[in-house]
């Protein structure tokens, strides 16, 4: 009878040791789920230093002001835009159609980062201005490549390098729960040199598209 029941409590341990074995060819382990990659890590905390995913904007109303020159121009040219990066801005009641800005705006209200779309991977930091700067590359979900810089201490986006220029944002301000710059100079990478000025005065926040507006 001892022998019957340790033939059969073999069995039973045997087929447990095989079904384990299935289980961690196929899953990963606990620790290899759990362990963020370095370029999540760091989205990570730019998104929460912003004030955290549910809080990005993602359609909103904001009043500008801009000028191009090599010098800021105040108070410059005022303009009201409705923005649901990256497919549509909207100035008045037209879309601005294959406009390079709302790609800008999709970095600085950081959803290019979560878009299921989004490769990223992390580049050589950079010190602008004599701020340390982490970078990270985004491909996949545009074309070419974006590079976006953090602050090392902040996490807030500092530079964007796209195509044949340069962003830098400053000047972060708080609304409704998240963070975002509220000053904008662009270079051009080749010269370095400053070509255009951007400032959001105001923003809100729009849970639905105005009336007049369409996609």
């Amino acid at each position: 009878m001892n022998h019957n029941f340790n033939i059969k409590f073999r069995r039973v341990l045997c087929y447990l040791a095989m079904s384990l074995a299935v289980l961690t060819s196929t899953c990963p382990s606990i620790a290899e789920d759990s362990a963020a990659s370095p370029e999540k890590e760091l989205v990570s905390k730019v998104i929460m230093a912003a004030g955290g995913e549910e809080k990005l904007l993602t359609l909103f109303r904001m009043e500008e002001r801009y000028n191009a020159g090599k010098e800021r121009v105040s108070p410059g040219t005022p303009r009201v835009s409705v923005v649901e990066p990256p497919k549509s801005w909207w100035i008045g009641t037209n879309e601005r159609g294959q406009e390079p800005a709302k790609i800008t705006a999709w970095a600085w209200t950081l959803g290019v980062l979560k878009d299921t779309e989004s490769k990223l991977a992390l580049i050589p930091d950079v010190t602008d201005n004599e701020k340390e700067l982490a970078g990270l590359q985004v491909t996949g979900s545009v074309d070419p490549a974006i590079d976006m810089y953090f602050d090392k201490t902040t996490h807030e986006l500092v530079r964007v390098d796209w195509r044949n220029d340069i962003y830098r944002f400053s000047e972060w301000k708080e609304y409704d729960g998240t963070k975002y710059p509220s000053k904008c100079a662009m270079f051009r990478r080749n010269s370095g040199e400053p070509w255009f000025f951007h400032e959001i005065v105001t923003i809100e926040r729009l849970k639905e598209l105005p009336e007049g507006l369409t996609r």
